[in-house]
């Protein structure tokens, strides 16, 4: 048994990606996954409304510095569209894998965009924790995968019959 899962793990056998907030806890739901999970929620929607409270600060203060409609209104829809680029950006991430370049090159759209983040990471943990399906079935693919390997070979080998 491993230490850190209490998964049975023998030999080389694939053993489950942490998640964030919930570790391995995602595998078998033990550990506390239900009060992590509580605790995710509740936590994404508070950082969204926190976040939407700064954004309105912020709004207000471009009204007090009377730079003109135009440029409140392009600054509006920067954050708009940027939050829902990143709402479905992270959105997909929870079902499928993300490439490391375009992640690397999205990284300021994520960052002005950071209430769509919260927000998509607040509706998956409604349901599950973020990610937890995608790594369910590969972590499944995997321990498939070993199982077959490690069946292939059945009895002991110098006990064959030779073919002549």
């Amino acid at each position: 048994m491993s230490a850190e899962t209490g998964i049975p793990a023998p030999g080389n056998a694939p053993h489950p990606e942490p998640l964030r907030f919930f570790g391995t806890s995602w595998v078998d739901h033990d550990d506390r996954y239900t009060a992590r999970r509580v605790a995710v929620t509740a936590g994404s929607l508070v950082a969204a409304a926190a976040s939407c409270l700064v954004l309105r600060l912020a709004y207000q203060g471009l009204q007090i510095a009377a730079i003109g409609g135009f440029v409140t209104l392009l600054t509006t829809a920067m954050f708009a569209i940027c939050s829902a680029m990143a709402f479905r950006h992270t959105w997909e991430g929870f079902t499928r894998r993300q490439d490391p370049d375009r992640q690397a090159s999205l990284r300021g759209l994520l960052a002005i965009g950071f209430v769509g983040s919260l927000l998509a990471y607040f509706l998956r943990s409604l349901t599950e924790a973020p990610g937890e399906k995608l790594h369910r079935a590969e972590y499944e693919e995997a321990r498939r995968r070993h199982e077959k390997r490690s069946t292939r070979r059945s009895g002991n080998p110098s006990k064959q019959r030779r073919h002549t």
